[in-house]
């Protein structure tokens, strides 16, 4: 079926002009209409879209010929489809498209009446309606405006003019912008920290050329600053810069530099460029990460760095500055479970039970990573709770009739995923339990295993945890962990988080299929198993893509310790890097986990072993502990061999 689809886009085109009077099925139709659209052939879609005013998604056929005409188009012709599509995600989009319109044109009557309706606006929309306030005089929009000054580093075009109407009315003064600009250089945004120099005073704005020399060139440009530039605070700020691109190199070598300076900067400048040293150095897990941050004294840290100060301490167990950090932070990012957790913790190593409990049992019961650690540290095993009841014949058709999850369906059954999973999310908003567990089974009975996913997560009281962690290919599953001696609870918690059960699934850096196999990797293991006609076309078979990721998961587990937290890191960044992660003593499997420097990979190994702690509670109806599947990290020996560094 996907070869079929796939071969009706390549041919389509060729059908309509060579054979006009070749009889299209309505999917083959509407597919032929989206590559109009998709090619700007105005014609073509005018001419295919009276046949399809009764297909289930007739409703985007009129968006792409509405998009096409939207400068022009008049507003009642387009509020007369708003109204027909009221609530709907191609609604939705048709006013997004709308809004962004009006306020490049700054048509604010229009803007402001239809702004309110949108769901979800972006960042960009909600700059249009600030820039519509500043523009009717609202003295609330500058203040509403003002905690984008320091989060909205690499802003879109819209937010412009509202930023720079902080300047214009003295709302930001040199101080924050040159705060700006460190978080701009501290986030790599390094093109936006340049402009927003446009927005200093003229005595300490730096010539472009020279703002780009600090960023691309820092060591030299450091080595040649003159001995007396402390009377010069644009010297001074491009200096402590230039510490921050010398450190994501080399933490030490700036450590070095910032000693030799350190005499001509003012406090609050000396404090941040070793903030931002720790920094560094916290990420590559160096022993001195701990005693630069101390050298940054009590200044305020952005939240990463405040982060990684916590990880580096709870590297050396440090549960001192653990707490200490932690309550500094700003209560949004306190209040996070990760920071929760961690203070707990901490305060449970400082003898404060009751607080530490207090706060495990906020995030206790939880289905993620620290709320099952949080039940550990109550006591409390993890379980899944009692099933909810299947749903009736009666609900399931009362889902099926929802017009988004008929659109989503369509979307699936076009093989146009990307669309489909993104009608199916909208169609998921405001349902109950009782309907979310209704389309689960839908997506469950049409395939469609990340949707049934995707909707028993979202259940609140009413679960249903067979659909939240399915286990589909059992039969082909189970054996080939079997057959490589692994736990099928840890093999199908990788699977879940690579692709959800989608054979056909590709990331955008080409691993492929239920486990997502690189196309070297997929190579090295068929030749490491003398795997015969074993070619690239091959990685999506069911059957192979098992074979082959088993036999990786064990390769990778037996080069580390048989330990499956370090195997699932290796799985995604590789073994090497999984290898250097480990610490010079005993290290918890949290922290651990915590302490991987690359974010996707540190948020995968947490899925990855949260999601096996709930299929062990399926396939074995027995209480889990997290702790206990994470266990302990040995260290790492100067002695031992680089026995991984053949893996892929």
């Amino acid at each position: 079926m996907k070869y079929r689809h796939s071969l009706l886009i390549v041919l389509l085109p060729l059908l309509l002009t060579s054979a006009p009077t070749f009889a299209l099925t309505a999917d083959e139709q509407f597919l032929a209409a989206r590559d109009a659209y998709r090619a700007g052939d105005k014609a073509k879609l005018e001419r295919l879209a009276p046949s399809l005013q009764d297909y289930e998604l007739a409703a985007y056929v009129e968006y792409w010929q509405l998009l096409m005409d939207l400068k022009e188009s008049d507003p009642t012709t387009i509020r007369a489809f708003l109204g027909r599509n009221e609530n709907s995600y191609v609604g939705e989009r048709m006013r997004i498209d709308w809004l962004r319109q009006l306020g490049r044109r700054q048509q604010w009557e229009l803007f402001d009446s239809e702004y309110p309706r949108l769901a979800q606006p972006d960042q960009e929309l909600a700059c249009y309606a600030l820039q519509s306030r500043q523009a009717q005089g609202d003295p609330r929009a500058m203040d509403d405006a003002l905690p984008l000054w320091l989060t909205l580093l690499e802003p879109p075009d819209a937010c412009y003019p509202v930023l720079e109407a902080l300047i214009v009315n003295k709302r930001v003064l040199a101080d924050a912008v040159w705060a700006r600009i460190r978080r701009q250089f501290e986030a790599n945004k390094i093109a936006a920290a340049i402009y927003s120099m446009n927005y200093l005073p003229a005595s300490q704005m730096p010539d472009k050329k020279l703002a780009q020399v600090v960023a691309d060139s820092p060591l030299p440009w450091l080595n040649k600053l003159p001995s007396d530039f402390s009377g010069s605070r644009m010297q001074r700020e491009l200096a402590v810069l230039a510490i921050q691109r010398v450190a994501r190199n080399d933490p030490r070598v700036a450590a070095d530099q910032l000693e030799k300076i350190a005499g001509s900067l003012k406090p609050g400048e000396k404090n941040w460029a070793w903030s931002q040293i720790g920094l560094q150095a916290a990420q590559r897990h160096l022993p001195e990460a701990m005693d630069w941050y101390r050298q940054a004294g009590d200044s305020a840290l952005s939240d990463e760095a405040a982060e990684w100060k916590v990880r580096a301490a709870l590297r050396v167990q440090d549960w001192g500055s653990v707490r200490a950090t932690i309550e500094k932070m700003p209560p949004t990012l306190a209040a996070q479970p990760a920071w929760t957790y961690w203070l707990g913790r901490a305060y449970r190593a400082g003898g404060r039970l009751e607080d530490a409990n207090n706060l495990f049992a906020r995030i206790a019961g939880q289905p993620d990573f620290y709320g099952s650690l949080a039940n550990d540290e109550l006591g409390r095993t993890t379980m899944t709770p009692p099933k909810a009841a299947p749903p009736t014949r009666e609900e399931l058709a009362q889902v099926a009739a929802i017009p988004g999850v008929q659109r989503a369906q369509a979307f699936f059954r076009l093989n146009l995923r990307t669309d489909g999973v993104k009608e199916w999310g909208w169609a998921l908003r405001g349902m109950s339990d009782r309907e979310l567990l209704a389309a689960s089974e839908i997506a469950l009975r049409s395939g469609n295993y990340d949707r049934a996913i995707a909707a028993a997560d979202r259940t609140r009281n009413e679960h249903d945890y067979s659909l939240r962690y399915l286990a589909p290919y059992r039969d082909q599953v189970r054996p080939a962990a079997r057959n490589q001696a692994l736990d099928d609870a840890w093999v199908y918690g990788l699977m879940r988080q690579e692709s959800r059960f989608i054979t056909s699934a590709k990331s955008n850096v080409g691993a492929s299929g239920l486990m997502q196999l690189m196309p070297a990797t997929a190579k090295w293991v068929a030749n490491k198993i003398g795997l015969k006609d074993f070619n690239q076309g091959r990685v999506n078979d069911t059957e192979i893509n098992l074979l082959l990721g088993t036999t990786y998961m064990r390769l990778v587990l037996e080069s580390l310790d048989n330990h499956p937290v370090l195997a699932s890191a290796a799985y995604n960044a590789g073994p090497g890097r999984a290898r250097r992660w480990r610490a010079d003593r005993p290290l918890e499997g949290a922290i651990y986990a915590e302490t991987i420097p690359f974010s996707e990979t540190r948020d995968y190994v947490k899925k990855v072993m949260n999601n096996s702690v709930y299929y062990a509670a399926l396939f074995d109806g027995k209480p889990q502990t997290l702790k206990g599947r994470l266990g302990v990290i040995a260290p790492r020996t100067g002695g031992e061999t680089a026995k991984s560094d053949d893996l892929p």
